[in-house]
């Protein structure tokens, strides 16, 4: 299985030679202390021997950097006069001139070939060995080549450097962006919803003053009521207590010196008018889902709700409510009204309608309610049946007004198979055989009606039925054999 490394500088994986770590490619420039802007600066181009002067040349026998003085003791000294010192020109040919690089499979070879085919510096002996048949050339041949070619990439990879800082740098630039366009919308946030609980409160406290008002409203009319009727038993038992006072120690003379007085006063008592039930309900309710309007600029819901619906105020309404026809789809509307009789301009409440065949307990038709929300109800349905159904409709499991009533379902409408004609004369172009339904002929053996003759009802009718009416349901019954045929005619026509 191959093995790798992971770079630690530039985070790259690196495949394992077969060799292991020991075959990897050396890093010859950090070696000869070039290789960073950390090695760059500590050695720069001084001297390898004092480490104090600038190197103003190079011995090509110890591959060691010479200062001035350096170089002129190295040429003094017997075990070194021997040796050839190149003087530097310039910091570039010192940067170059490093130490000899040796062939890590023959140490004692230094590298002065490449392989183009291996694409590897290689020694003499190494072109021996394994390198025999491979094209290869002199270092200082082909570097111009391979450095161009590696020239080239830099240029290219410095572009996209280029390219990546002017990207990096529009991040940093919408990263501001963000921040500051987050911290204007978090403004507009908190603005909007400081107002917002500001409007829900006030909300709050108005729906709680009309809870408050409607509570005293209910109240004193509670005790208005229950002061008269106070009064009015007080009357009652005065009245009362004196009569029976009357009646068991008075005279005979003396009731009937009084009785015209009490009888008056009694009779005025009894003929005063009270309700038996308390004049107001406890009707006060709260719907949420109630558009309130506005308030502060916000729409706001939720509603203090006082009515509540009487379902023996309620009505029924609609042209289609007692008859209906078969298969066709009919309804009506239920208008839901409060203990006053106002409408109650909201839904919600529960309405049930049932429909049921009389002669067929079987047959009962499924209606359909629609709450539209405003104190109405749409009822439809669609029989199947004809014959008369017994429709009931609650709210609140309590019957309605008019309910439970009586509904016709008649048979399904019938359409005209004739033709709406002035005369069969002129609708079927004055053929003889063609005929009416209204029973009128031509002389000169026309079976059909014709203007001014026997039988023409003086009108436009159809000619299926005899119906001067156009818009009407057709009156013949199911067509046989010999008045289709006898009609046809004038039908196609």
């Amino acid at each position: 299985s191959s093995r790798s490394v992971l770079c630690p500088v530039c985070d790259s994986q690196v495949e394992l030679p077969p060799g292991g770590v020991g075959s990897l490619t050396p890093d010859y420039l950090a070696l000869s202390g070039g290789g960073g802007a950390g090695a760059t600066a500590a050695t720069g181009t001084g001297c390898d021997l004092c480490t104090d002067g600038a190197a103003a040349g190079r011995c090509r026998t110890c591959g060691v950097r010479l200062c001035l003085f350096c170089c002129q003791a190295h040429r003094r000294q017997k075990k070194t006069a021997s040796h050839a010192v190149m003087e530097l020109e310039n910091t570039k040919d010192c940067s170059q001139a490093g130490k000899p690089l040796f062939c890590p499979s023959h140490p004692t070879e230094e590298l002065r070939l490449f392989c183009e085919q291996c694409d590897q510096p290689v020694c003499r002996d190494c072109v021996v060995d394994g390198h025999r048949q491979h094209s290869y050339d002199f270092t200082g041949n082909v570097i111009h080549r391979h450095g161009d070619a590696l020239r080239e990439l830099l240029k290219n990879t410095q572009q996209h450097m280029g390219t990546l800082e002017d990207v990096l740098g529009q991040i940093d630039d919408m990263g501001s962006a963000i921040r500051s366009r987050a911290e204007a919308v978090a403004t507009e946030i908190s603005l909007f919803a400081g107002g917002y609980v500001k409007a829900i409160e006030e909300h709050r406290d108005r729906l709680l003053k009309q809870l408050e008002d409607l509570k005293v409203q209910k109240e004193n009319l509670l005790h208005l009521q229950k002061a008269q009727l106070q009064q009015l038993l007080l009357d009652m038992r005065t009245g009362v207590e004196f009569t029976e006072r009357l009646l068991t120690s008075g005279s005979d003379l003396e009731i009937l010196i009084t009785k015209r007085v009490v009888a008056s006063r009694l009779a005025k008592l009894n003929s005063i008018a009270y309700n038996t039930q308390p004049s107001i309900d406890d009707g006060i309710q709260f719907s949420p889902q109630e558009r309130a309007g506005q308030c502060c600029g916000y729409e706001v819901f939720g509603a203090v709700l006082n009515k509540v619906v009487d379902p023996a105020r309620c009505t029924l309404h609609g042209k289609d409510l007692q008859s209906a026809r078969q298969n066709q789809l009919t309804g009506f509307t239920l208008l839901c009204n409060d203990t006053t009789g106002e409408q109650m301009r909201r839904g919600g409440d529960a309405v049930q309608v049932t429909i049921t065949h009389k002669d067929k307990r079987d047959c009962a038709v499924k209606p359909t309610v629609c709450d539209n929300g405003d104190g109405t109800y749409h009822i439809s349905y669609s029989p199947e049946e004809p014959g008369l159904y017994a429709v009931c409709v609650y709210v609140k499991g309590q019957h309605v007004q008019s309910s439970p009533f009586t509904l016709m379902v008649k048979n399904k409408f019938r359409e005209h198979r004739g033709v709406f004609h002035c005369c069969t004369f002129c609708s079927s172009g004055g053929q003889k055989a063609a005929r009416c339904a209204c029973g009128g002929t031509m002389p000169g053996g026309y079976q059909g009606c014709g203007h001014g003759h026997k039988g023409h009802p003086g009108c436009p009718h159809w000619s299926c039925c005899g119906q001067v009416k156009e818009s009407s349901e057709c009156l013949s019954g199911p067509p046989s054999d010999t008045s289709q045929r006898s009609l046809l005619r004038t039908v196609a026509l």
